[in-house]
């Protein structure tokens, strides 16, 4: 392995967050032309977590972030920084990351969001890496929250199957001992944006003008692409994890891809030729939450005891821009 010495950013909290309805298969079978059989075949999903209407994304965020500064034992006086990756923010402006400060009361941390989809959580994972070697910040809190289903359009039945919301939360800290963040890659190719997209409302096809399309307020996916883009761009990510620390897939205890369906992570593990109990899928339960998907599960595999301390893990995620990173991290 290569040598990583000095100052690295260590998760030292972890948690996530849910809501409670569910929305099953077999529910959807009620709603649109499609079945429990038909749905799991081509995704792996079985059901997902909705929110209702008063709960918003800032909600989820603030409860996942309060479970992982109880695991970090850091009181939010403390935080230097919150950073909520989403592309379903609490309203156009203010942050939501601004709003997780307020119900916090993390007055001493700056905040801000980040729209790289289901990417964002990576991203930002790499700033807070940036921030915390470069000697500007000790502490972090970066939150992956998503209400996706509130954008879904539920007439749609190759997209409707597929979201749910959740959110998950880490909290970052300065560590010396050799373990933290020791390695990102990020990317983008937005040539390819209209392959996953969400048009309205912005400057583009403002609130005020008549909309030529009215579906344009509801995410839109073009599944063939993204199926082989993902494949592609999560294979050269986790490769590139290897080669740039000097590793194997065997020194990797768990691959935490984010959750967008279960046929393209069986694609990658199948090329890569990784064993099933490295590669992490919980997407059966959640469906796709995003952003979210990736610290949803890394909390979960924790609780699990599928991760210990000291384990080297990679985070994974492919998403709308086109966006897609990778962060190898020592626990």
């Amino acid at each position: 392995m290569k040598d990583f010495s000095g100052s690295h950013g260590g998760i030292s909290g972890y948690g996530s967050f849910v809501p409670e309805k569910i929305l099953t298969n077999e529910d959807l079978s009620k709603m649109v032309d499609t079945s429990d059989e038909w749905i799991t075949t081509r995704t792996g999903i079985k059901r997902r977590h909705i929110t209702t209407d008063e709960e918003t994304t800032a909600y989820l965020a603030t409860e996942a972030s309060r479970r992982a500064l109880s695991k970090a034992g850091l009181k939010a006086n403390d935080l230097e920084l919150i950073i909520v990756a989403t592309i379903t923010p609490e309203m156009v402006f203010p942050s939501t990351a601004c709003f997780v400060q307020k119900e916090l009361g993390a007055k001493n941390a700056f905040a801000f969001d980040i729209g790289a989809a289901c990417s964002g959580f990576i991203y930002g994972l790499s700033i807070v890496q940036q921030f915390i070697e470069n000697g500007n910040l000790n502490n972090a809190l970066v939150i992956g929250a998503e209400t996706l289903t509130k954008i879904t359009n539920w007439k749609d039945r190759k997209s409707c199957i597929l979201f749910g919301d959740g959110a998950g939360a880490v909290v970052v800290e300065r560590c010396d001992d050799g373990r933290g963040i020791l390695y990102s890659t990020m990317h983008s190719n937005g040539t390819r944006w209209k392959a996953l997209n969400c048009q309205a409302y912005g400057s583009r096809h403002p609130s005020d003008k008549e909309l030529d399309e009215p579906n344009k307020i509801y995410m839109e996916i073009s599944g063939r692409e993204v199926y082989q883009q993902a494949i592609r761009r999560i294979i050269e990510c986790i490769k590139s994890c290897l080669a740039e620390c000097e590793l194997k897939l065997d020194d990797i205890s768990m691959v935490i891809s984010h959750q967008m369906n279960a046929r393209i992570l069986e694609s990658v593990m199948k090329r890569l030729k990784l064993p099933a109990e490295k590669m992490y899928m919980n997407i059966a339960e959640y469906g796709n939450t995003s952003s979210a998907s990736v610290p949803i599960a890394f909390d979960e595999c924790i609780r699990n005891g599928k991760i210990n301390r000291g384990d080297i893990v990679i985070f994974v995620a492919f998403g709308a821009g086109l966006t897609w990173g990778a962060t190898l991290i020592k626990f």
